[in-house]
């Protein structure tokens, strides 16, 4: 396997007690011959992948996949790293992008960058860079991805006067002027129960949270994008311009469905969550493309996606690393994830694809959806993810969470979560400079 930059950094840095026993069982010289029938693993959580992968076993039946459902996010990492510890790792695993610096660095996943060819025609830049870790490796082949956008409904905008924010200074003042128009409505919520969204919106102000010189991480959980972004978001907060509750709760839902909250920040999935949270509002909401920072730009940062990566425990990278290029670039396979499995594939092409002609149902009123989508998609600028980024979430949630309530400033949370990040891969080892 080859050994990139980022690999020496993360694996020089977490010490013998970290890595003891989580050693490749084979590397790509070592690995067992792919000439004849083999059978792979595949842990994975999103819905309908094994419809998904019996097109697969048709076709090819000198390598039968077989996947095994698990839960998401950390609890799926913990139980990996597990395996990889005792060399009892599946073939292939699901992984979203913020994992894989945390994978990577336990030497749970394989470079195959060379049997990926020329893969990354297919992908956006900022996606593949999320795969890639910034190096010449490649850790895993992006399955779905989650492009940020401003939702906003129609009627009550046409209704108060509201214009459409380009940019987050207009996006201030159509906050601020609804207020003024009524001030039992909001124009959205801050919700600290979600780091994932402030992490996207950093993304798009041009966050590098974790960065790599030399032998040594650098922690940027506190740069001028990032503090931008915070102050922004707190100073709408501590004027009462937008609400400070969290989301995805019956109160948050209920303002969604009344018009109480009229917009929202959120990913291309939205259209989902609106279905459920908001049925009474049905054909009122349409999509735009995230507000600018500087006007006339077309930037925008991801929310959620997610991965096949191969393990470094499989003893047919080959066949695995063949499979999930497939699963992932494959017109056929691609649009089966998406009927399937009901996710927003990173496949540019299958963004425009047959398999997403149509708008989703909620928002039949707006039928160019997903063409739309496709174009702000290309905008995602690269995210900058670390090996422990589920705790520089926690921290999130606690320091942001307390600042909301209190609208005391964000910026203190922000080198709140900074100081807690860095004080972590400290301790876990990692060189911080």
């Amino acid at each position: 396997m080859r050994t990139s930059l980022i690999a020496k950094v993360m694996a020089g840095a977490v010490g013998a007690a970290l890595l003891a026993g989580c050693g490749s069982s084979s590397d790509s010289a070592g690995q067992a011959q792919d000439t004849g029938p083999v059978s792979l693993t595949y842990w994975a959580w999103a819905p309908g992948l094994d419809k998904v992968v019996d097109i697969w076993n048709q076709q090819h039946p000198e390598i039968k996949v077989t996947v095994k459902k698990q839960a998401s996010g950390d609890d799926l990492v913990t139980k990996i790293i597990t395996a990889a510890k005792a060399h009892k790792s599946p073939d292939l695993v699901q992984a979203e992008f913020q994992a894989l610096p945390t994978l990577v660095s336990n030497d749970v996943l394989a470079d195959i960058s060379k049997q990926a060819g020329d893969t990354k025609k297919d992908f956006a830049d900022g996606v593949w860079q999320q795969a890639t870790l910034g190096s010449d490796a490649l850790y895993a082949i992006p399955q779905d991805t989650g492009p940020l956008m401003f939702y906003y409904r129609q009627d009550l905008f046409r209704q108060y006067g509201l214009t459409v924010p380009t940019t987050w200074d207009e996006f201030a003042a159509t906050a601020r002027a609804l207020k003024q128009k009524d001030a039992g409505k909001s124009l959205t919520t801050f919700s600290s129960g979600d780091p994932g969204l402030f992490a996207g919106l950093a993304q798009q102000a041009g966050a590098k949270w974790w960065t790599t010189s030399g032998e040594k991480w650098n922690v940027g959980i506190d740069d001028a994008a990032s503090k931008k972004v915070a102050d922004f978001w707190g100073g709408l907060v501590k004027e009462g311009a937008v609400d400070n509750q969290p989301m995805y709760t019956p109160a948050w839902n209920k303002a969604l469905n009344t018009g109480t909250q009229i917009a929202w920040v959120s990913a291309v999935w939205a259209p989902g969550v609106l279905t459920s949270a908001a049925p009474d509002t049905k054909g009122k909401w349409a999509m735009a493309p995230l507000p600018q920072w500087t006007k006339g730009a077309s930037t925008t940062g991801s929310w959620g996606g997610s991965t096949t990566g191969v393990t470094n425990d499989s003893q047919h990278k080959d066949a695995a690393a063949k499979f999930a290029k497939w699963l992932n670039t494959d017109p056929v396979a691609v649009a089966a994830l998406v009927k399937e499995g009901g996710i927003y594939p990173a496949a540019t092409a299958a963004q425009t694809g047959t398999a997403l002609a149509k708008a989703p149902d909620f928002f039949a009123n707006q039928p160019d959806f997903y063409t739309t989508a496709a174009g702000i998609a290309k905008s995602t600028a690269p995210g900058a993810w670390g090996p422990d980024v589920n705790v520089a979430y926690s921290a999130f949630k606690d320091a942001f969470g307390k600042a909301a309530q209190n609208k005391s400033p964000f910026g203190a949370a922000l080198d709140t979560m900074q100081k807690t990040t860095v004080a972590d891969m400290t301790k876990q080892g990692f060189k911080v400079s």
